[in-house]
């Protein structure tokens, strides 16, 4: 159980994450390849992305389905992460960019696998949004960048249960805490306008360095502060707890038994039933009516 991912990413959920993939990529770094014309449109499409969020995740779930890897007892396992991923975000709600739910993402990302980890993350961000009140247009690119965050954990070029995977997983926290900020800034620095300080700002149709050079300023004066907290957090929980809540995910998965077939056998130590030729039909005796409709009594 250790050496290998409990559910692995089939070829139909791969395909489905990739495409999210694609529009995730597409929705954060637009502002870098467009004119000053389709920038100015872009500010109502984050419902639209929300939308077709919700239908990639619901085709990732239904490939999963289909191939026999999305039964009930995965079902109930991803209940339980996106609940507690949900409750921690719900304890601290990004105060100075701490944001413990990483860290549960990440141990179930590693353990289950990447789909799972991918749909995990997307759905604990889901959940403690509903809890803190914090559903926004900011959501669907939290959900993307929280369940690429699973994703990357279950596939981690680490051997499970080997000594090198705490110290992985802990610079693995550590960078996507990072880089979670990085890219969840992209979804309002375009609209920030003369908000912005000077040279940080978007300018609609500017070459892409010095947009880059722009948004680059912006991060490290504005996101920093916050996202290196975030960071060290997660790794220092992956660290910390991280070992124990492995072995409660991978003990979990070994007693639901994912990926065994079910089959149905005799119980040991009782004879089939012996075959019976079905009895021969008797003759029903004929039926004399008590009285004769010709000669009445």
């Amino acid at each position: 159980m250790t050496g290998r991912r409990v559910i692995p990413l089939r070829w139909p959920a791969a395909v489905a994450v990739g495409v999210v993939g694609i529009v995730g990529l597409v929705a954060f770094t637009w502002p870098f390849f467009v004119t000053a014309d389709v920038a100015r449109d872009h500010g109502n499409d984050a419902p639209w992305l929300f939308a077709v969020l919700l239908g990639l995740l619901a085709v990732v779930c239904l490939a999963e389905v289909t191939a026999g890897r999305l039964d009930a007892k995965t079902i109930a396992v991803l209940g339980v992460a996106a609940a507690a991923g949900g409750g921690l975000r719900l304890l601290s709600a990004g105060t100075a960019g701490l944001e413990p739910m990483f860290f549960v993402v990440i141990v179930a990302g590693r353990v289950l696998g990447p789909g799972v980890g991918f749909v995990s993350g997307a759905l604990a961000v889901t959940t403690g949004a509903l809890l803190t009140g914090g559903v926004g247009p900011w959501l669907p690119f939290q959900m993307i960048c929280a369940g690429g965050i699973g994703l990357g954990a279950g596939l981690l070029p680490v051997r499970a249960g080997s000594r090198v995977e705490r110290w992985a997983l802990a610079a693995y926290a550590l960078v996507t805490g990072l880089v979670f900020g990085l890219f969840m800034n992209l979804w309002f620095w375009p609209f920030l306008g003369t908000g912005a300080p000077t040279g940080m700002g978007f300018v609609p149709g500017a070459p892409l360095q010095d947009n880059l050079a722009h948004y680059g300023l912006f991060y490290l004066a504005t996101s920093l502060g916050w996202d290196l907290p975030r960071g060290v957090l997660n790794a220092v929980l992956v660290l910390v707890a991280g070992p124990a809540l492995l072995r409660v995910f991978r003990r979990g998965a070994r007693r639901a038994a994912f990926g065994v077939p079910v089959v149905f056998a005799p119980a040991p130590g009782r004879d089939a039933a012996p075959h019976r030729e079905p009895a021969e039909p008797h003759d029903e005796p004929p039926v004399v009516p008590l009285h004769d409709a010709e000669h009445p009594r």
